[in-house]
């Protein structure tokens, strides 16, 4: 018995009449980006993909010719600072056609970029509440920072404009100060910014090294580059790092996650070594405040004891015979030169002396009355 078949061309045409009759318009598909590639022709490639619970459950090629693509990015980018990239979620307009030779492709001619920032605002959301709910919000608030931070690990790229500037400033601080900065490169944006980061965190702590505190330095970006810092894996590592976290992010418009978790957060790196300075300062200040107190406290135990040594002075002129003497009084003295305070100390034929202010008297006692 013969068995039935078709060949392969009339099965696949029957897909592209079945699926071409079923969407005969245009229709929005809401999909995450799973990879995309500009050609040199212009023409930029997709492949969009859905993920459930237990992974990926779909996936289909799609493309957007080069005499949209321009158009279409410019407009994205003006929208979210960004071009199309691996792990957007997007909403995109398509229409569904099959090749019986190269299968399923969507053909893009929209795309909706507020759904994009949607997206990464519902998930930013999604991850405060369930730090909140596991306490972390706060955890690095706990930690006590260092008086004077000295040693610095700092986690950034090492060509990326922001850690120049935060190196320039705080190393070339006009007061002086010094400090130790190591750097832990990592990788500052897209899909692999926050294992990167979390590698950089893991890399300080088994360094053997005691940092006063961990930067995380990136120096701005647009939207969609900055969400990485909203990454709950991350923030989940910075929030239970033992050592505090400083991070400059340098964006103005928003506060990522990351910024919330952190021990302290400023905009810019710039800013941030200002943080570090500012400490070096007040403690200056503090010595300076100190020295000022000694140095008045000395003046005034100086002026008590000139005081003292004035009073004891003029207590002491004030008891100097001389100073009686001054005064018109005499001062009888034995041969032996001691005072004779009576007249019975003295007899008929003893020699005493009369002491005047401006001179002594050797008499001989003639008799006493």
């Amino acid at each position: 018995m013969e068995m039935e078949y078709i060949d392969l061309y009339t099965l696949q045409n029957s897909l592209k009449l079945g699926l071409e009759d079923l969407f005969p318009e245009k229709v929005w598909v809401r999909a995450e980006i799973a990879s995309v590639s500009l050609k040199a022709n212009g023409h930029c490639y997709m492949d969009l993909c859905q993920n459930g619970p237990d992974g990926m459950v779909a996936r289909a090629k799609a493309v957007i010719w080069r005499s949209k693509y321009y158009a279409l990015n410019q407009y994205f980018v003006a929208a979210t600072g960004s071009s199309l990239q691996a792990g957007m979620s997007v909403l995109v307009r398509v229409q569904v056609t099959y090749s019986e030779l190269y299968g399923l492709t969507l053909t893009v001619d929209d795309l909706d970029p507020q759904f994009t920032l949607g997206e990464q605002e519902l998930e930013k959301r999604r991850t405060i509440a369930k730090l909140e709910a596991e306490g972390l919000l706060d955890k690095q608030k706990e930690l006590v920072p260092a008086a004077l931070p000295y040693a610095l690990a700092v986690i950034t790229a090492r060509d990326a404009a922001g850690y120049g500037d935060f190196s320039r400033h705080l190393h070339g601080n006009e007061y002086g100060f010094a400090f130790r900065t190591d750097l832990f490169e990592a990788t500052m944006q897209g899909p692999a910014a926050p294992e990167s980061i979390v590698d950089a965190l893991d890399r300080i702590e088994s360094s053997g090294k005691a940092y006063d505190a961990v930067l995380i330095l990136r120096g701005g970006g647009s939207v969609l580059d900055l969400t990485c810092f909203d990454d709950y894996g991350l923030c989940w590592r910075i929030a239970n790092c033992p050592v505090p976290v400083y991070t400059a992010i340098g964006h103005d418009r928003d506060r990522h996650v990351a910024d919330m978790v952190a021990h302290v957060s400023v905009k810019t790196p710039t800013a941030l070594a200002d943080e570090f300075i500012d400490c070096y300062m007040a403690e200056d200040e503090r010595i300076s405040a100190f020295g000022v107190r000694l140095r008045l406290a000395f003046l005034n135990k100086v002026n008590a004891l000139s005081s003292r040594v004035d009073l004891l002075e003029a207590r002491i002129l004030a008891a100097d015979p001389r100073t009686i003497l001054k005064r018109g009084y005499i001062l009888a003295a034995d041969a032996r030169g001691r005072v004779l305070k009576s007249a019975d100390a003295a007899s008929p034929g003893d020699s005493i002396s009369l002491m005047f202010a401006d001179g002594t008297l050797d008499c001989e006692v003639k008799g006493r009355r």
